[in-house]
């Protein structure tokens, strides 16, 4: 145990090494909580604090009158320079993508809108809401604004798919650079809906902005991927 750590903390990196490592498989049932009392001994409330939190980050699902296991490996996305898109990403892992619209509307472009995608106060706005799941678990909840002069019409069918591409393909809108701000928010209750979580589950809340080859702003986004399902890797390349 390091210096200064608290037992609950170590027990729970302990956990987290054997789960990350393989000694626990995904879906096996870990030891009852007894039984980590008496390897770590520690109290019960050690131990409960430990498996609290692991369960609560999305490592481990406690089912009622089963018992505690292994949670299955978390959808991980790539915040690096890539084209690759989310149904390729899902599918490398093993895992089944399915992006559900929820709604598509035209809105009046209000002063967030005006700043961030360069148009007009009032100018129309297609705002789509669309939800991402893998293996029919919701894990990102998302609303892009697109100015309707840049893609008039955006229909379900072409919002249904990689947003990007659809642009590319049926408006001849090519995505040439996005920039991405990343925050911790907490689940509200319009949030619960569409993740289907508790309220105050922690979300990794990330706004992009897609400009053209020409820079000029074609989509701005709003989106809250579930902590205890998304986890993200990043990969920067240096020159001498």
């Amino acid at each position: 145990m390091e210096r200064n750590q608290s037992l609950h903390t170590y027990i729970k990196e302990e956990l987290l090494h054997r789960i990350k490592t393989n000694q626990y498989q995904p879906g096996e049932k870990i030891p009852p909580e007894l039984e980590l009392c008496k390897s770590f001994n520690v109290s019960r409330t050690t131990v409960r604090t430990a498996l609290n939190q692991l369960t609560l980050e999305g490592y481990l699902v406690r089912q009622q009158g089963r018992g505690t296991f292994v949670a299955d490996k978390k959808v991980k996305q790539a915040l690096s320079q890539t084209v690759r898109r989310y149904s390729d990403q899902l599918a490398d892992q093993g895992k089944h993508p399915e992006i559900e619209v929820s709604d598509i509307s035209v809105v009046a472009a209000n002063e967030l809108l005006s700043d961030q995608l360069n148009v007009n106060l009032q100018d129309p706005i297609q705002r789509i809401e669309r939800v991402r799941k893998a293996n029919g678990e919701p894990t990102q909840y998302e609303v892009a604004y697109v100015p309707w002069s840049v893609a008039p019409g955006i229909t379900a069918e072409h919002a249904g798919h990689s947003l990007y591409k659809s642009l590319n393909e049926f408006f001849d809108v090519w995505i040439a650079k996005t920039s991405e701000n990343i925050e911790i928010a907490f689940a509200d209750e319009q949030i619960c809906k569409f993740l289907e979580c508790e309220q105050g589950l922690p979300c990794f809340y990330i706004e992009t902005l897609a400009e053209d080859k020409d820079g000029n702003k074609v989509e701005f986004s709003r989106s809250f991927f579930r902590g205890d399902k998304t986890n993200f890797s990043i990969e920067r390349t240096y020159s001498k």
